[in-house]
C-alpha cells in the first residue's frame, strides 16, 4: 500500500506541476482551454485519491497526527510531494 501511495504521490505533484506551469499559461495566455479541462480532471482525481490514501495509511500505521499534517500540507504546496516522498515515504518503505 505504501508503494501506491508513493507512486500516486508523485502522480500528484507532477499533475499539479503540470497545472500550473503548462496548462493555465496555455488557458490564459494562448486561449486554448482543452489541456487545462484534462489536466484539472487528472489532478483532482489524483488529489482525490492521494487524500484517501493518506487517511487509510495514517489509520492503518498508527502515524502520529504531526506526519498526517505533513502528508496533508504537501499535497497542496507545490514540489512539497517530491520533498515528503524522498525524505518521509522512501525510507519507511525500505
Amino acid at each position: 500500500m505504501l508503494k501506491t501511495f508513493r507512486w500516486v504521490a508523485l502522480a500528484e505533484g507532477v499533475s499539479y506541476l503540470l497545472l500550473f506551469a503548462l496548462s493555465m499559461p496555455l488557458k490564459y495566455w494562448a486561449g486554448l482551454r482543452e489541456p487545462n479541462i484534462y489536466i484539472g480532471y487528472a489532478h483532482g482525481a489524483l488529489f482525490i485519491a492521494y487524500i484517501v490514501l493518506a487517511t487509510f495509511l495514517w489509520r492503518e500505521r498508527n502515524w502520529s497526527n504531526k506526519v498526517y499534517l505533513y502528508l496533508i500540507l504537501a499535497s497542496l504546496l507545490p514540489f512539497a510531494t517530491f520533498y515528503l516522498e524522498s525524505r518521509l515515504l522512501k525510507p519507511m518503505e525500505a
